[in-house]
């Protein structure tokens, strides 16, 4: 019998159209970006539909849309495959997706999740705008090679591995010429750079300014057990307790992800069927990478 676990996209899987699908076919999708639209103070449905691209690329604009696309298709997925929502027995999210997996597992509610957010990406797209900086993928080499590469290259400014997503696919994150001069390493050494689209120094320290606002947005809402097991970015293991939830969930911007032990662990505990709720395909393609032979459902909505 399959052994079923949801896992949540994160920033990066935004794009134009996204949500449209959920929107047109379910009710229930339609009255949470109504429901959305007096935290966020504009129309997310439309936004999603029509950017601009710059717009909806926006840290402070791309964490709470991707929140509401991929709960939309959750619920997209509970009317057309009700029995499926009932099978999951674990879950997890790719950074911001940690969000949207605790609301799936009921331990907040969506409208505090959303607030959450919202405070999230705006934290962190000020403390972006603070220091010039950014992140880029580094594929083809193995972790021990980016790690001497990005301590070699610390010489230049503060830059760090901040994701762990699957073997020869490691995300640095730095000030910039720390990072130019780490990509410039690794192209050395025949790696193959794709850098990303993002504000800033997601992951690392240069993001400490987002800590306190996050702490404190965390302390005002209701933050319960989680009813199935969530996976944590910080540590890869779930938890219980709600003030270790929010503890983690604060030091996770400043953390690296670790992504590829997260998935391991839901593998270990008897995962064997996964579905990718919301935007894009990228954690399918990571779990090709970490399990090939372990099947993928996207549920893009």
């Amino acid at each position: 019998m399959s052994q079923t676990a949801f896992l949540f996209p994160g920033q990066g899987a935004q794009q134009i159209g996204m949500g449209q699908q959920a929107l047109a076919e379910c009710e229930a999708a339609r009255a949470l970006f109504a429901r959305a639209e007096p935290i966020l103070g504009y129309d997310l449905a439309e936004l999603c539909a029509n950017g601009p691209e710059e717009r909806i690329n926006a840290t402070n604009i791309s964490q709470p849309a991707l929140f509401v696309c991929s709960l939309a298709a959750l619920e997209l997925l509970r009317q057309n495959s009700p029995d499926v929502i009932d099978s999951a027995q674990m879950t997890a999210g790719l950074s911001l997706g940690e969000y949207t997996a605790l609301v799936f597992a009921d331990a907040m509610s969506f409208e505090d999740g959303l607030k959450v957010v919202r405070q999230r990406g705006e934290s962190m797209q000020a403390a972006a705008e603070a220091v010039d900086s950014g992140m880029a993928s580094i594929l083809m080499l193995e972790v021990a090679d980016v790690g001497r590469i990005v301590d070699a290259a610390s010489s230049a400014g503060l830059v760090r591995i901040a994701n762990y997503l699957c073997p020869k696919n490691y995300v640095i994150s730095g000030e910039r010429a720390a990072l130019e001069l780490a990509i410039e390493k690794a192209e050395a050494e025949s790696a193959r750079i794709v850098p990303l689209p993002v504000a800033g120094a997601f992951h690392t320290d240069l993001m400490a300014p987002a800590v306190e606002p996050l702490r404190d947005v965390l302390a005002s809402v209701e933050l319960r057990s989680p009813r199935i097991p969530v996976v944590s970015n910080v540590d890869a293991v779930p938890h219980d307790d709600p003030d270790e939830i929010r503890d983690l969930l604060v030091r996770q911007v400043v953390s690296p992800v670790r992504w590829e032990d997260s998935v391991r662990y839901l593998l270990e505990e008897g995962m064997t069927e996964f579905y990718e709720i919301g935007p894009g395909t990228v954690l399918k393609g990571l779990m090709k990478r970490i399990h090939r032979k372990t099947p993928v459902t996207n549920v893009t909505g």
